[in-house]
């Protein structure tokens, strides 16, 4: 049984969980959400926007498909759509971060590089990132698989030619250059990815993106060693190789984006004509958005959506969780084998022992997000990992300041990465988990971005070459802002929280004015965390 009640952009659904074969019903709502005129004085007293409890469909018969052939759409999205993302994401991620592992591998001495000059590298990418992060919103205009075959190429074409720099100015544009390319793609891949998924589905899918971060650094570590043991005596210098091999690929994959990439859940080449359907059918039922909100290839902008989440305070404070989260986030992978390699081991070492730490992250973050998403709770588990990152970085400048040893040392890293890049995939997800239309969510993590982004500004300058080789000064500040962000999380649950508790009264109130006792009480019934994903925020 499924019945179904909108009420302001929120919906109440229940949903029957019997028998897994059980049919999935989905009525087709009129396109604009409103009850024709022909239906007389049923509509008086029903507020705006609100369908008639006999919803007229438009010319179709109700629409139904079982939950196996639900999930088994699901699969393809996540094994063809969300992987090749991840792809695209980790290679974007080993062009941003692979200049940390060319730094110990010749790039400061052979192009003269001071150490300030080389925080001016980092955080030139990071201005032009900031800058860029409004294209985000390109993915409602450009066809997606266009745009981000177009992003993918200039970005591994920016990041190849790194291997030309021959000095501090030419790498200084070409880091420049290559923030413009990835912040015209990784930012707005969360919000491309709400076409196709559920708002109690995003925060895996969003991990398993994020995860290609952690993964994309392992790989930079364990790569960059073998480039730079094979280089070393070759006709260039290692770190040119690097740029070289680790940027290219990218190009050749821009290709297979053009092709592969779909716009919509109806043009995906690897769903056939019946699980395009019901791609398409199942994103009627969210309990957010509106089938005309869900259209990535529809014209235009809702600019109205735009400007009510530029004036929510909840925008402003998940974006300062983001800065806050950022601030961690930039600083280690860029610094992570200078640091390991000020512990005393051998450059080659500290390219093999920068691995570990993000494959345990890696781990970690699709354990969390899914889990998140099995709960569909976002701040208990943002709130353990601000905490575990926070602790990690702790646990780094004590030991620093202590004069540990170099293996008490680097267990921090573990917690440190497990705790931020969980952190950031939650906070991402969590940003677009309550906003209605695609503006709301597009805007959403375009604002979150440009401010968020402003923490790498602050995280690539905390690791100064006079601090080594300890940099308690940085990771003290690290674990700070990481606590910063479990302060936020708490503001931000309290405030949806009350929310809740408003949105919850309402819909009673509305449904005892209908004169529909059966349904309230059945409302009443129902458990509360369902309520909250069905009606509510999700906190």
């Amino acid at each position: 049984m499924h019945s179904n009640r909108s009420t302001e952009g929120y919906t109440t659904a229940e949903h029957s969980h019997g028998d897994q074969s059980e049919d999935i019903e989905l009525e087709a709502f009129l396109e604009d959400g409103h009850s024709s005129d022909d239906e007389g004085d049923d509509n008086i007293g029903r507020p705006r926007g609100r369908p008639a409890r006999q919803n007229r469909l438009d010319g179709r018969a109700a629409q139904t498909y079982t939950a196996s052939e639900e999930r088994a759409v699901l699969r393809k999205l996540d094994r063809h759509l969300v992987f090749f993302l991840a792809i695209l994401y980790m290679l974007s991620f080993l062009d941003r971060s692979n200049i940390g592992n060319a730094k110990i591998a010749g790039l400061t001495d052979d192009l003269r590089i001071s150490s300030d000059e080389y925080d001016w590298v980092l955080t030139a990418f990071y201005i032009t990132y900031i800058l860029f992060e409004w294209m985000t919103l390109l993915y409602r205009v450009v066809p997606p698989h266009i745009y981000i075959s177009i992003c993918v190429a200039a970005w591994g074409l920016i990041a190849s030619l790194q291997c030309l720099a021959t000095t501090f100015t030419s790498l200084l544009v070409l880091r420049a250059l290559l923030g413009i390319s990835e912040a015209a793609f990784g930012p707005g891949v969360p919000f491309y990815l709400s076409f196709f998924y559920r708002r109690e589905e995003l925060a895996f899918r969003t991990g398993l993106f994020i995860s290609a971060a952690p993964l994309a650094t392992s790989f930079a570590s364990s790569l960059a060693w073998l480039i730079v043991k094979v280089g070393i005596h070759g006709p260039i210098s290692p770190w040119r190789l690097l740029f070289l091999v680790e940027g290219f690929p990218s190009v050749i994959v821009a290709v297979s984006a053009w092709s592969y990439i779909p716009d919509s859940p109806r043009t995906a080449r690897f769903l056939d004509p019946a699980e395009k359907k019901i791609a398409e059918l199942r994103l009627h039922d969210s309990s957010v958005t509106s089938d005309k909100s869900r259209s990535i290839a529809g014209p235009g902008l809702q600019w109205k959506e735009i400007g009510r989440t530029l004036l929510d305070p909840k925008s402003y404070i998940t974006a300062m969780m983001f800065f806050s989260c950022n601030v961690a986030f930039s600083s280690l992978p860029p610094f992570l084998p200078t640091i390991i390699k000020d512990m005393h081991y051998s450059p080659l070492m500290s390219q093999a022992l920068s691995a570990p730490p993000y494959l345990f992250a890696f781990v970690v973050v699709i354990f969390t997000t899914w889990a998140s998403d099995r709960r569909k709770a976002r701040s208990p588990y943002l709130i353990f990992h601000s905490i575990l990152g926070s602790l990690g970085y702790a646990w780094l400048a004590l030991s620093g300041h202590l004069r540990w040893t170099s293996i008490i040392r680097y267990a921090g890293t573990f917690a440190a990465a497990a705790g931020f890049f969980s952190a950031v995939a939650l906070i991402i997800t969590w940003t677009m988990d309550n906003r209605h239309a695609a503006e709301g969510k597009g805007t959403g993590v375009a604002l979150m971005n440009i401010i968020g982004q402003l923490g790498p500004l602050v995280g690539t300058r905390l690791y100064p070459d006079n601090d080594a080789p300890y940099y308690v000064k940085g990771m003290s500040i690290c674990a700070a802002f990481m606590l910063a962000v479990g302060v936020l999380t708490v503001l931000l649950r309290y405030i949806l929280r009350r929310e809740n508790m408003h949105l919850e009264g309402e819909s009673i109130y509305e449904i005892l004015r209908e004169g529909n006792e059966a349904e309230t009480s059945q409302y009443e019934r129902t458990k509360p965390e369902t309520r909250q994903n069905k009606v509510l925020n999700i906190l």
